[in-house]
């Protein structure tokens, strides 16, 4: 199973989001092609509600702990409750890695 994979199966299992993208973005950064070490997550749960930012970040933490010893170097992390998801539309766009120049041989 793909690291993608299984950061959304685990996920799932563990928030039943009403929304989830767990969007690979390795490619906007300077690693080999096909990585899987940058990863954007948007999770929009009725389990964020009444938590802080920090809190709802330090459970996915907890949850990804293994996959961010196994490789996983960043995670860009956006927890909304559905109503929060509602008012916002959505979350912005990732912007590109300022070291971005491809991996050199």
């Amino acid at each position: 199973m793909s690291m993608q994979n299984t950061i959304e199966h685990k996920v799932r299992e563990a928030l039943t989001p009403e929304h989830l993208e767990v969007i690979n973005e390795s490619y906007m950064h300077r690693v080999e092609p096909g990585s899987e070490t940058h990863f954007k997550l948007v999770v929009v749960s009725q389990a964020f509600e009444g938590q802080r930012l920090l809190a709802r970040h330090r459970t996915l933490n907890t949850l990804l702990a293994d996959e961010l010893a196994a490789g996983v170097h960043a995670l860009a992390l956006h927890t909304l409750t559905p109503a929060e998801w509602r008012e916002r539309g959505g979350v912005p766009a990732s912007p590109n890695c300022m070291g971005k120049g491809g991996v050199s041989a």
